[in-house]
């Protein structure tokens, strides 16, 4: 095969038997499958769990010109912006930006940390996407339990063996904020930028 949209095409015929059984509804395998793309990985598929108001929340936030808060870089970059930008919304990071260095030298936490409680009220009513960092999750999740932050939802797939299977522990055990994540030491920013375009192709379908 050397045609592009053949190859996705046959490597969602592939992962499809994988997702049987998970009691998933139609939309909730496209964002699996598309995890499991990303990864190459088709253990994500039982590993993923997913707000039942996951993608409606998400769809009236993005449609609505909604903005998106990301952890690193590779998120924010790995984003299908052509997509996103049709509806009026932006994506934010700050984990290089001189103010969250400084902050999290004051206050001797990460900078991913920091990055969080920099952006603060700004996340109230958007999209948070954590792909790398569990300190990243655990602060938001705090600023939501003693700031009254509220995101709109939380795309949380934090990576590593330090805090991430902890982290996504405690974002599932919140019942305020829809989110999708993955259980366990699994994850990364490929993981939640898959996520997020699949949010996105359900709105605008067309290949690029």
């Amino acid at each position: 095969m050397t045609k592009p949209m053949e190859i996705e095409d046959r490597s969602m015929e592939i992962i499809a038997p994988h997702l049987e059984g998970l009691g998933l509804t139609d939309r909730e395998r496209l964002i699996c499958s598309r995890m499991v793309h990303a990864s190459g990985d088709v253990g994500y598929a039982p590993l993923t769990r997913i707000h039942p108001a996951l993608i409606d929340t998400a769809q009236k936030i993005i449609t609505a010109g909604g903005n998106i808060f990301t952890d690193v870089e590779m998120v924010r970059r790995g984003i299908n912006i052509r997509s996103f930008r049709k509806f009026g919304g932006e994506i934010f990071c700050k984990i290089s930006d001189v103010d969250t260095r400084e902050l999290a030298k004051s206050e001797d936490i990460t900078r991913s940390m920091a990055a969080m409680r920099i952006f603060g009220e700004r996340m109230d009513g958007q999209i948070v996407a954590i792909g790398n960092a569990p300190t990243a999750l655990f602060e938001v999740l705090r600023l939501v339990r003693e700031e009254n932050i509220r995101p709109a939802l939380i795309i949380g797939v934090p990576v590593g063996f330090v805090g991430a299977a902890q982290s996504k522990a405690q974002l599932i055990a919140q019942k305020e904020i829809p989110y999708v994540t993955v259980v366990g030491t699994k994850g990364g920013s490929s993981i939640a930028v898959a996520a997020v375009n699949a949010l996105l192709y359900m709105l605008d379908n067309e290949r690029y």
